[in-house]
Parts: C-alpha cells; structure tokens; sequence
C-alpha cells in the first residue's frame, strides 16, 4: 500500500496506519511536485519506509523543454544524494507518446535505485503498447487510472494491463482508492500495489488576512491513519 504524502504529519500517519512505502511530494494539490532534499533528509529520520521521491518540475502537462528536465535531473541527484529510495516521473511527447529519451535519461541518473512512471501514462495514446516501451525501458512499476477519473471507472484496461505486464512491470492502481472499493479493483484486476493518499481536510490553526494562491488556506489536507488502516485491513484479506 502506497501513500503519497506531502507532510509529516501525514507521513506519520501513513507509517502508522500500516502503509509499506511513501510517494513523498510537494503540493499534493498540483497533483504532486517534487519534494525539497530537506523533506526526505527528515523524513528518514521518522520512516522505515522506501521513500519514492516525485520527479515533477511544475504542474500541467507531462511535455517538458530541455531546462526542465536540467532541473528534474540535477534534483533527482539531490535527492538521491539525501536518501530517497527511488522515484517517481513520467514524460510525453507532443504527440502523447512515451518520451523515450527523457525517460533514459531519469533512469540513467538513478540507478540503481528504481522507477515508477507516474500517471502522465493515463494521457498515452495507447496504453498497451507504451506498457511495452516502459518495460523495455527498465521502469519497475506503473501508476495507473486506467486512462479513467478512477481507478474503479478504469478497471477493464487495469485488468488488461496486469495481463499484459506478465510480471515484468508493477501495474498499481492508484486515483480514487478508498476502503469502499478497494477490494473490488484488487479481485477485478488482480493488481497486488496500490496507491492513494487517504486524505481528509483539516482546518488550520490559522488563517492569512491576505489571500494567497489560489488554494483555500483555512484547512489543509492530511493523510487519515484510519483511512490507510482500513484500505490495508481490507486487502489483507486477499494477499
């Protein structure tokens, strides 16, 4: 059961309701950036956890201009350099194929430490295919929606994805994950990772006189021990 975090307290949360690695990010609310090198030097002072760091430069789409990916790869070395366990990245082309070549070069630099391609597969024009091309690459497991809002909505290409990989890649569910169908995405799909973040809103202990950004800043979103306790409860079952 994987969780992304982008806090302490909800990587102590995580780690106490029984997840068995972290997706350690920043701003979880554009969808996940990459973390600062003082978050994963802390978190491994509190986490027994693998720690998978985002590769992500900024929000928006997955096509990124040679200085961004400068930027990924001189973070990817911080990063590793500060104890993350391996990480997370995913680059398109134009066109919405795999970027083959962006894709060598994260992998290169991270070695030996191992790769998921995050859900910018759910934009590819056609997934089983780009399965393969992520295989041939070396990634060690995929993030995946099914190219749906959910994973639930995106169960039948999951299904065909697990198949496909014959167990040279990792297909993880992850979007929508909840205690509520959690088991249902497991028996359908046969997938045996997962991803969420098993979060609730909390309100601050203060608010900003002056508005900044666009995000509300009179609660902030927090990963829920009793959420991550009951998705791992659940699939135990099974496993």
């Amino acid at each position: 059961m994987e969780i992304c975090i982008d806090s302490i307290e909800s990587a102590k949360n995580a780690i106490r309701g029984g997840a068995t690695r972290l997706e350690v990010c920043s701003a979880l609310s554009e969808g996940g950036l990459t973390p600062t090198p003082g978050f994963i030097r802390l978190l491994k002072t509190i986490s027994p956890l693998p720690l998978y760091a985002m590769l992500r430069t900024r929000s928006g789409n997955f096509i990124y201009t040679k200085e961004e990916m400068d930027v990924m790869l001189l973070d990817l070395e911080l990063l590793k350099e500060h104890g993350a366990s391996g990480f997370v990245f995913g680059a398109l082309t134009p066109d919405n194929e795999i970027d083959v070549k962006s894709c060598q070069d994260i992998l290169s630099a991270a070695r030996p430490l191992p790769v998921t391609f995050h859900r910018a597969f759910d934009e590819v024009n056609d997934p089983l295919k780009s399965l393969q091309i992520l295989i041939n690459l070396g990634f060690k497991r995929v993030l995946t929606s099914g190219q749906k809002d959910t994973a639930e909505e995106g169960l039948e290409l999951i299904q065909k994805l697990v198949q496909e990989a014959q167990n040279k890649i990792i297909v993880m569910p992850g979007s929508g994950i909840t205690k509520n169908n959690i088991l249902k995405i497991k028996v359908a799909s046969g997938a045996e990772e997962f991803h969420a973040s098993a979060r609730k809103m909390i309100t601050s202990h203060g608010t900003n006189r002056v508005k900044i950004g666009a995000n509300k800043e009179t609660c902030i979103m927090v990963t829920d021990k009793e959420m991550v306790e009951e998705m791992v409860r659940t699939i135990s079952v099974v496993f």
